[in-house]
């Protein structure tokens, strides 16, 4: 996902001032560069990485920044990258498991303007976006919405209405998704293809919509987490093949591995409920309580149905707690 210092969007796809009705240089100076480092025995170093870079969007005149929580999960060390040159450590706020959202406390004056916050409900098919990097408009993208609907990640993760972007920024982790009227309205999370007939397919950026951030915010400021019960988690990466859903991985000390699951088992029901794709899958999980209910499955492995009860747990429990450099 980093890029080389000198990289630069193609001359083509960037946005130029002139199009939009806002001022864009003043919206792009409000996103910063987030470089993190994690150490070598966090929970997520072998998946995630223990070096990692992407974007932060300010949204806070206090040094508040909106990214990617997976950009600063664990972190020990953050630095933030202003559009004119000036390097500033952070502090990570929060992580939410359920949106993906990561909030970081500039630690100095950051003396940056918050970028005001929009609507992604009110975003359309074929609007107008701008998709911004850090570095303004030589690290940003001219984009449209492309889709907005469900998405389903294998890492135990699900949004009702996600955006989809097109043209796909280079390095879209925590970009920050610009309407026409120069809000936010979203930061940027995945890289995708988009399968199209007789046509190359097309590659796009999934957006956490910013109207998932509104009702958690304050929580996440002041505790650090949102104030509800954790989800159940059970450590287990899946994918869907042919209308069934397959364990494609496991995460290690876990509860899908501590209860022996195996790659290439498939779920077929969750307390008796048929799950089918990845989102019933996570909502009959989910429905099941808070983070330590046990979780009943049936699995369907080597021509025999087996039926292991797993006790679930809090993810964060496994997770490196933010530190203040």
């Amino acid at each position: 996902m980093a890029q080389p210092a000198d990289w630069k969007t193609a001359a083509q796809l960037q946005p130029k001032p002139a199009e939009y009705a806002f001022d864009l240089e003043g919206a792009l100076a409000s996103i910063v560069g987030v470089r993190a480092t994690i150490a070598e025995d966090a929970f997520t170093a072998k998946t995630l990485g223990t070096e990692r870079a992407g974007n932060g969007v300010v949204v806070d005149s206090q040094g508040i920044i909106l990214t990617i929580g997976y950009l600063v999960t664990e972190a020990e060390t953050l630095w933030l990258n202003t559009h004119d040159g000036r390097a500033l450590p952070g502090h990570v706020l929060a992580y939410d498991q359920e949106t993906g959202f990561g909030l970081i406390q500039a630690l100095g004056r950051l003396g940056l303007p918050a970028l005001p916050l929009g609507h992604a409900s009110a975003a359309s098919i074929g609007d107008k976006v701008v998709v911004g990097g850090s570095g303004g408009r030589i690290h940003s993208v001219a984009a449209r919405i492309a889709a907005k609907q469900q998405f389903a990640g294998y890492w135990e993760y699900l949004l009702d209405e996600a955006l989809f972007t097109a043209p796909a920024h280079p390095n879209w982790g925590g970009t920050g998704v610009i309407d026409e009227g120069g809000r936010l309205i979203g930061v940027g999370s995945l890289h995708l293809e988009h399968a199209r007939e007789n046509t190359a397919p097309e590659h796009m950026n999934m957006i956490v919509p910013i109207d998932l951030l509104k009702p958690i915010y304050n929580d996440l400021l002041t505790l650090g987490r949102a104030n509800k019960p954790p989800r159940p988690w059970l450590g287990l990466y899946a994918t869907e093949i042919d209308g069934k859903v397959v364990v494609a991985g496991l995460a290690s000390e876990a509860p899908a591995r501590r209860g022996d699951l195996r790659v290439g088992d498939i779920i077929l029901s969750v307390a008796g409920q048929n799950v089918g794709d990845l989102a019933a899958l996570y909502a009959a999980i989910w429905s099941l309580g808070r983070a330590g209910v046990e979780v009943p499955l049936s699995l369907y492995r080597d021509g025999r149905t087996l039926n292991p009860v797993l006790r679930s747990t809090d993810r964060a429990l496994l997770l490196k707690k933010p530190r203040l450099q």
